[in-house]
């Protein structure tokens, strides 16, 4: 059973992604990332180590934005945006994690280029109220 509340769960979810991906503070990010993290995206190494090397070797302009935020027991789902990362477009990014004993112990992800307003057929943009610059 879990011993935090969903909420509880999506601040931490927040704060470890702002962290480790907009601040860089890979010290500070160890507080959130379980040692036993597991990894199950396809383009990120395993373990945590994985993680945080693969963001140190992502140009310093990388950014992340969340939106949308949802949590049920211990897992949470977030709809963000990655930008700065040195491709043409931002990443959207719909991001699974699972919580245990307080940190971020496994994580799913499923990621797309964003569309600008010429490549949308449905004619709204795909994160937030409109499209990218």
């Amino acid at each position: 059973m879990s011993k935090t509340s969903p909420e509880q769960n999506k601040a931490l979810v927040i704060e470890a992604f702002d962290t480790l991906f907009n601040q860089r503070d890979y010290a500070a990010a160890e507080r959130f990332w379980s040692d036993k993290y597991i990894q199950h995206s396809a383009h990120i190494p395993p373990g945590r180590n994985g993680l945080f090397n693969l963001i140190r070797n992502i140009p310093s302009s990388l950014r992340y934005e969340h939106g949308l935020i949802m949590a049920e027991g211990d897992y949470v789902i977030v709809h963000g945006r990655f930008s700065g990362h040195g491709r043409p477009a931002a990443w959207i990014a719909a991001d699974i994690v699972r919580i245990e004993n307080g940190k971020l112990a496994e994580h799913w992800d499923v990621l797309q280029d964003e569309a600008a307003q010429t490549e949308s057929q449905s004619g709204l943009p795909m994160f937030g109220n409109r499209f990218p610059a």
